[in-house]
């Protein structure tokens, strides 16, 4: 009888770990990344390896980190006529302060309404512009004169030294996959953990073939067909990271990869690692608790306009947090060569509408990386909430987020890469994850490795790319009717974690990261 039970016993506990591993292996097949036994995020793989990459490393200091409150350093009152000088004065004065631990200090805007004629610009670390709150009772800025940007934090444009056969190591992996951390060079002598990288390959023209992108052409209605390029061949990708450790040959990185290496695709160039000094790209600056107004805008978007805030060059770890924006169009702007930028409680209002004509606004565009977007919303009619706008905007985050009106949230052009929409609302709206063909000047595949996870949206329209991914996970909302099949998955049945990129973030670094940004 003791056999027996013991027999019965070990059975049934097989069964039971049978049961777990069908049941992980079940959720796995639903939503690409799951919960494990022991509770740490288990990741389905394609043959090649790829993976839903982690996206917990977008925001502020790469994720996890509290925006900071600097001191008051300086005050400005509303004049009653022009006050762009003063405010302008008043940032220079904080600039010239020496740094503290990284900062400066900001400079508080009193209540009132400030009239602004013209472009407040931040150039130095450490410094920021805060206003006395976003409601009614706070900080109002009127756009007056010449359309123009309201506030510019602006880093310088770096560059690197040349590359040499001693600072460059060419790529050894016949395959690089989407959301690896770690890839091989033929010999890493020279290269040591803490290094600053460049990973650079080039877009060739048999890997546009693949992508059914070279021979885009647009039809005009009476006039010749005008063919469009989507992306020159020898177009070249480059990507930082930094080397956390060595094993070999083989790097292990700060960051993952957000789209793949394939060699087949490289012609007789490698992909190359390339060992970059150590650079200062402007930090610490930041746009807070105020609210900015333009005059309704007139005309198509290509006429003159009032944008709210535009972060450019150079820089990262800056942040646009509690503000209101009305009537301004392309709200904020995130250019290429920013990262680790944090767009969070900026709410866009619209009541004018632009005319149809070449493009429509984008409430927040994105060209930079680790970008997160979160609890921001937009209202009234409008083009795009959220747009990537090209291939160096890459592992970009949009959180929590609810968008009113018939807009759409849509990579806009030209192969962004590693985009997750989360858990945002869009009641009558759309996501797009698609190929634009000859739209624009060629936009073709706007995104690969895109991932909706339990958005609640009206329409998705989500398209499988070449050689890539584009997932909708756990959402409810109709799929549009060219929308891939293979790309929807957990149909109206919302999934766990309820956050992927909460999730992720409290996996990676704790549940003090988690209410460090506010969850």
């Amino acid at each position: 009888m003791k056999h027996t039970f013991s027999f019965l016993t070990a059975l049934l506990l097989a069964q039971s770990a049978f049961s777990e591993d069908e049941g992980r292996s079940s959720a796995l097949d639903r939503q690409w990344v799951a919960a494990g036994s022991n509770g740490k995020l288990e990741y389905k793989t394609t043959p090649k390896g790829d993976r839903i990459m982690d996206f917990s490393h977008a925001g502020y200091m790469g994720g996890g980190v509290a925006l900071p409150t600097l001191p008051v350093k300086k005050e400005v009152a509303p004049s009653g006529s022009d006050d762009t000088a003063a405010i302008q004065a008043a940032i220079g004065e904080v600039s010239a302060l020496p740094l503290v631990d990284g900062f400066r200090g900001a400079v508080l805007l009193k209540p009132g309404t400030f009239s602004c004629s013209k472009q407040i610009t931040l150039t130095h670390h450490g410094v920021v512009v805060r206003g006395s709150g976003s409601g009614k009772d706070g900080t109002l800025i009127e756009m007056t004169g010449e359309p123009h940007t309201a506030f510019v934090i602006e880093g310088p444009d770096l560059s690197f030294p040349k590359e040499t056969p001693a600072n460059t190591f060419p790529v050894a992996d016949a395959y690089v996959p989407a959301g690896t951390l770690s890839l091989s060079v033929k010999d890493a002598t020279g290269l040591a953990a803490g290094d600053a990288i460049r990973i650079r390959w080039a877009r060739t023209a048999k890997w546009i073939e693949f992508m059914g992108m070279a021979d885009l052409v647009r039809k005009r209605k009476g006039k010749p067909d005008s063919p469009q390029t989507w992306m020159k061949p020898g177009t070249e990708v480059t990507i930082h990271r930094s080397i956390r450790s060595i094993e070999g040959n083989r790097l292990t990185l700060d960051l993952p990869f957000t789209d793949t290496i394939d060699a087949q695709f490289l012609d007789q160039e490698p992909a190359v690692v390339i060992k970059t000094p150590a650079v200062k790209r402007l930090s610490q600056c930041g746009i807070e608790s105020l609210q900015i107004v333009s005059p309704p805008h007139e005309g198509t978007l290509k006429a003159g306009k009032n944008i709210s805030v535009a972060l450019k060059g150079d820089t990262e770890d800056c942040w646009v947090r509690d503000i209101v924006m009305r009537e301004t169009l392309n709200n904020v702007q995130v250019w290429g060569d920013c990262r680790r930028i944090t767009i969070t409680e900026a709410h866009s209002y619209h009541n004018s509408t632009v005319e149809k004509g070449a493009g429509y606004p984008a409430d927040i565009s994105i060209r930079g990386s680790q970008v997160l977007v979160d609890r921001c919303s937009s209202h009234g009619l409008g083009g795009f909430y959220v747009a990537t706008l090209n291939q160096a905007a890459m592992l970009n985050v949009v959180l929590n987020c609810t968008f009113e009106g018939t807009g759409s949230i849509q990579p806009h052009m030209h192969w962004s890469t590693g985009l997750l929409i989360d858990s945002c609302t869009i009641p009558e709206g759309r996501i797009d994850l698609i190929n634009r063909h000859s739209s624009g000047s060629g936009h073709g595949w706007a995104i690969g490795w895109g991932i909706v996870w339990n958005g609640s949206v009206k329409h998705l329209q989500i398209q499988m790319p070449p050689g890539a991914l584009n997932l909708t996970i756990g959402c409810i909302g109709g799929p549009h009717k060219t929308h891939s099949k293979e790309s929807f998955f957990s149909a109206n049945e919302p999934v766990t974690p309820a956050s992927l990129y909460l999730a992720q973030l409290r996996e990676r670094l704790g549940e003090t990261a988690v209410k460090n940004i506010g969850y």
